[in-house]
């Protein structure tokens, strides 16, 4: 009886959260790919569509421009949050005083909740009192100053600077960490023969860190397709759904339309477009993974 019971005690401690995670994850899962075959407001009765939600979906303008507008995203943050992170940990690891400092100083935006950051540059990217455009106007540039984030060919570019001042320094003590764990052997080697610190730090820092800067791009273009608040705060879309996002689109669909059915179609499609990128970025890394090993 004993022994019985001792077999199926793993079972009973794991259940309450599997039952958890199935209650929390599964099952809505599960209702918004069945949701997606329906026409429905939220309320009224459930109509049986097909596939006609997805066919709306690929030939919604809109929807198909916000993959557009999120890639353009991912690829500007990979240079203003992973490779600017990545020169910052370069800096801070050559040994001069100020480097806890200037790591702190940059690692304190990450810190900020999203909401305050996204207000915060509102109001300096404002045309008429912000920061940028009385700066511009200061070191008679007046020229240049723009509506930002109200011109459709500066709007997305704007967001994408805010998102880089935030999380650079995220992904500049991710790399820092790194870095840190080089042996200092390596570093007096390299002095002796006469390297200097840019090409100690292109030829053993970033060579010696490199699976952390491929996760790091891998974090980024995963993270790239859930921002949301940032896009909400600034603008919503606008002007002209130039900064239209899937996520934001996606509530706008399913919260002011009421459009339960097709908002869930669209958000089956985009949970698809990630596990490719992701079974992708796997294969890729399988495959540098065996060439190095080779």
């Amino acid at each position: 009886m004993s022994g019985r019971s001792n077999k199926f005690s793993p079972y009973l401690f794991i259940s309450p959260a599997l039952l958890l995670f199935g209650f929390v994850v599964l099952v809505p899962v599960l209702m918004t790919f069945v949701f997606s075959f329906y026409d429905w407001n939220g309320i009224g009765t459930m109509k049986f569509t097909g596939f006609d939600n997805y066919i709306r979906a690929f030939q919604d303008r809109v929807y198909m421009n916000s993959y557009g507008h999120t890639l353009i995203y991912i690829v500007a943050t990979v240079f203003v949050e992973v490779i600017a992170g990545l020169g910052l940990a370069g800096l801070i690891t050559m040994g001069r005083k100020g480097s806890g400092l200037f790591r702190l100083a940059f690692f304190v935006p990450v810190m900020l909740p999203m909401i305050v950051v996204s207000y915060l540059w509102k109001f300096v990217y404002n045309s008429d009192f912000g920061l940028i455009n009385i700066l511009l106007e200061k070191i008679g540039l007046e020229s240049w100053t723009r509506v930002w984030l109200g011109n459709p060919d500066t709007a997305l570019y704007a967001i994408c600077i805010v998102s880089g001042w935030v999380y650079a320094g995220f992904y500049m003590t991710i790399f820092y960490s790194g870095i840190q764990r080089i042996s200092r052997e390596v570093y007096e080697s390299a002095y002796l023969d006469g390297a200097g610190e840019g090409q100690i730090f292109f030829k053993i820092k970033v060579p010696m860190i490199r699976n952390l800067v491929e996760t790091g791009i891998m974090l980024c273009v995963l993270t790239g397709f859930q921002s949301f608040d940032l896009f909400y705060v600034m603008t919503n879309g606008g002007p002209y759904n130039s900064t239209e996002i899937v996520t934001t689109y996606l509530v706008k669909v399913v919260f002011t339309h009421m459009s339960i059915g097709y908002g869930s179609a669209l958000a089956v499609i985009m949970t698809i477009v990630i596990a490719v990128i992701g079974l992708v970025a796997g294969r890729l890394n399988k495959k540098d993974s065996s060439v190095l090993e080779y």
